[in-house]
């Protein structure tokens, strides 16, 4: 059996390594020249889900948990587990409190573990919360390894894909083309996040950090050689121009907000990602004409994208199994 896996974002690259671990021989179709593009490439990359479990359901929970694991054990090297701290300032505890309520595997924390955690934040905050448990990645860097691992096993990749112009010599389509497929997906509606990079050599941080607010959340994830990547805007619109000026002074605003320091600051990128989503924010597999798709991913991407790429690989497996049984 070959399959065809359309879309080399995250989705599409984390299926191809499950299916190529279980024995599937593997294309990835791509429109682009190169892999992980689109909203993946400008991913916050935190593997939380605990924190996620605050505006989410325990299915995301439960599901992130396995996509944690999967991290873990598939690029070791490129998983920093120094859990996610998150921050309020004093006029926003009842965010913090509402935030405790609602999740769980954390512990509260005071100036001096803030300090602890965080020198740089060092009495800058009272207290906190500290999800141990978590973990971040730089989504980049795990997507070109992805792409080797993958180049390695022999997965065939067809950059500047046509599939109007290719002929179709596969068994079964998997479509993981995120945003695109909102147009033949019932029910996908696109959901606009915006995000930059600053380039700050005077604040280290070991460890995403998420600063909560009434109107404009904010989370700030280290990167290396003093890059830190911010984000947090859900915006209900599939338009993906430029960065809005409204979005980039609450962004760089509620970061001054974090350390000061950051007003100093260098804006090195911004960047607009439209993530999928169904009514319900939650990502599923569906049934296609041509075999699957693996659509909605929202703000949970790399998160949820190992759970999703294994219930592909066992549906899958389980025809290859049947197949077999009628051929005998």
């Amino acid at each position: 059996m070959t399959i065809v896996i359309k879309g080399a974002g995250i989705a599409g690259l984390v299926t191809a390594h499950e299916l190529m671990r279980r024995g599937f021989a593997v294309e990835v179709h791509e429109r682009a020249d190169v892999v992980g593009g689109g909203a993946s490439h400008f991913a916050g990359g935190m593997l939380a889900p605990y924190c996620e479990r605050e505006a989410a359901t325990e299915t995301v929970l439960q599901l992130g948990l396995q996509g944690l694991d999967w991290w873990r054990r598939t690029l070791p090297g490129e998983i920093i587990n120094k859990g996610t701290l998150i921050l309020a300032q004093p006029r926003d505890m009842a965010e913090l409190s509402r935030f405790a309520a609602r999740t769980r595997d954390h512990q509260w924390v005071d100036a001096d573990a803030i300090a602890a955690l965080e020198p740089d934040l060092g009495g800058r905050f009272h207290k906190g919360l500290f999800f141990a448990g978590e973990a971040h990645l730089d989504p980049r860097r795990a997507m070109k390894r992805l792409y080797e691992n993958l180049r390695e096993g022999g997965v065939l990749f067809r950059f500047s894909y046509n599939e109007k112009t290719q002929a179709h010599t596969h068994d079964c389509t998997i479509d993981c083309t995120g945003p695109a497929a909102i147009e033949t997906l019932p029910g996908l509606r696109g959901v606009r996040g915006e995000m930059l990079y600053l380039h700050a050599s005077d604040i280290a941080l070991s460890r995403p950090i998420r600063l909560l607010h009434p109107r404009h959340p904010l989370y700030i994830v280290p990167r290396r050689h003093g890059l830190f990547m911010l984000g947090a805007t859900m915006i209900e619109a599939a338009d993906n121009g430029p960065i809005a000026v409204r979005s980039l002074m609450e962004l760089l605003i509620m970061a001054c907000a974090v350390h000061p320091s950051f007003g100093e600051a260098r804006v090195v990128e911004t960047g607009v990602g439209v993530r999928p989503a169904f009514a319900d924010n939650m990502p599923r597999v569906i049934e296609t004409p041509d075999g699957l798709a693996v659509a909605g991913m929202h703000r949970h991407g790399f998160l949820l994208a190992p759970a999703l790429a294994q219930q592909v690989a066992e549906r899958l497996q389980q025809q290859r199994i049947n197949g077999e049984r009628k051929s005998a």
